[in-house]
């Protein structure tokens, strides 16, 4: 592959791994800011409409983000992949439009929500808040379903290399849709609640007892521990699935060399014969693909390798945390409050992130060399334009300041928010 091929894949690499944080905020911080809401309505203590008005301010800013990094996205793709475009614009615009409609519809209700404290009934402000984290989920499920489809792309007829009677409906059925989703949105909301459980986990060591931060710190949990346990269900299901439909991305995250039967999984130092078998198929005598059983010019990355590792291990990490907290939780009849735990808490924060960054790369990089699996490759796709070092280089400049930008802002709002409860 050419330098320019590198070139906009490396593009859309740090685009895509920039916009997924901000997209990953917009549907799981809804969630956390109607709940905020709702227990101000139910219980009348102040620090929850403190809370619902804090995340929505914050909501707010990190959706404009997402806004204009989305849409960098949508025309990186058109000019840095137009042979992409012929071949699947109209398969995927149908998910892709869909998207579009719940982006309006997140942002209206979003703005509805913002300024009609005041002026909406209780009930209808509430539902305004909920229109928005359920428009945030929709948006980010078309997404992930048109990403499905390059996964196990569906719903057409090859005809002289050409894509013939397309079917967009039965394109978004590909079997790759439910467990993309699933994991998608469980990993949006696995991340922030995690980050945001941090920030209010660090002010408590500072700051023990804190009713404010207690109270931030339940709603975050209550959305973090049920996704980090449903997680890696959903993780096995999606690898009995590229099993199934894509045996060498298999081969490349386990790093299985050669075709094996009874094929051993490393759980550390451990090797468990079988195990890869069984997790893959169900039968720990089952025949796995190594990577010899490919053209080596197929194979994926070694990076696969590592980020499928770093994603499982993390996300182990945050199921035991969540397990430990569940016990700590029925133990104390309440919130934990010991500091060991405050501080595993805090330390944990940036994992949710990693693990989803991490998740993105196997997804992405374990399809290559295909942009469309089994259908269009990359180095096919690819504009023969010239010269993308220029907009590779600037563009990663632009998104540089603007992740300074944000990150100061968010800062700012954290220590804000800090002080006014210890001032409180």
């Amino acid at each position: 592959m050419g330098n320019e091929a590198l070139f906009a894949r490396g593009q859309m690499a740090y685009s895509l791994a920039f916009h997924i944080v901000f997209a990953a905020i917009g549907i799981a911080m809804p969630v956390l800011m109607v709940a905020a809401e709702v227990m101000w309505r139910r219980t009348g203590r102040a620090v929850y409409l403190e809370l619902a008005r804090r995340w929505a301010r914050g909501t707010a800013v990190l959706f404009a983000v997402g806004a204009v990094s989305g849409t960098v996205l949508a025309f990186e793709l058109g000019l840095l992949f137009p042979r992409f475009m012929e071949h699947a614009g109209a398969i995927i615009g149908l998910p892709f439009s869909l998207e579009g409609i719940a982006f309006f519809t997140e942002a209206i209700f979003l703005g509805l929500y913002l300024y009609g404290w005041d002026k909406l009934r209780p009930r209808l402000h509430i539902a305004c808040g909920a229109l928005v984290a359920l428009s945030g989920a929709a948006s980010a499920a078309f997404v992930t379903i048109a990403n499905a489809w390059m996964n196990a792309p569906r719903g057409f007829r090859l005809e002289d290399g050409l894509m013939v009677d397309i079917d967009p409906i039965a394109a978004m059925g590909t079997p790759f849709a439910l467990h993309e989703v699933l994991h998608t949105v469980l990993a949006a909301f696995m991340a922030t609640a995690m980050a945001v459980a941090a920030i209010h986990a660090w002010a408590l060591l500072r700051r023990p007892g804190s009713p404010f931060h207690r109270a931030a710190l339940g709603l975050a949990l209550a959305v973090a521990i049920p996704s980090a346990l449903a997680q890696p269900l959903v993780g096995h299901m999606a690898g009995q699935m590229v099993a199934r439909h894509q045996p060498l991305k298999l081969a490349a995250m386990d790093g299985l060399e050669r075709t094996t039967a009874r094929a051993p999984m490393s759980i550390g130092p451990i090797e468990v014969p079988g195990m890869l078998s069984f997790m893959a198929y169900g039968d720990a005598d089952a025949t796995v693909r190594g990577l010899d059983d490919f053209p080596a010019a197929d194979h994926p990355h070694p990076i696969v390798r590592h980020a499928f590792l770093v994603m499982v291990g993390l996300g182990s990490i945050a199921a035991l945390h969540a397990l430990v907290t569940l016990l700590l939780c029925w133990r104390r009849r309440g919130l934990p409050d010991a500091r060991w735990w405050l501080r595993a808490t805090l330390l944990l924060g940036p994992a949710g992130v990693i693990a989803m960054e991490a998740g993105w790369i196997v997804t992405e990089v374990g399809r290559q060399p295909w942009t469309i699996y089994g259908v269009l490759r990359t180095a096919d796709a690819v504009t023969p334009v010239t010269g993308l070092w220029l907009p590779f280089t600037l563009f990663a400049m632009i998104y540089l300041g603007l992740a300074a930008v944000v990150t100061a802002v968010m800062t700012h709002q954290v220590r804000k928010t800090t002080d006014a409860a210890e001032r409180g």
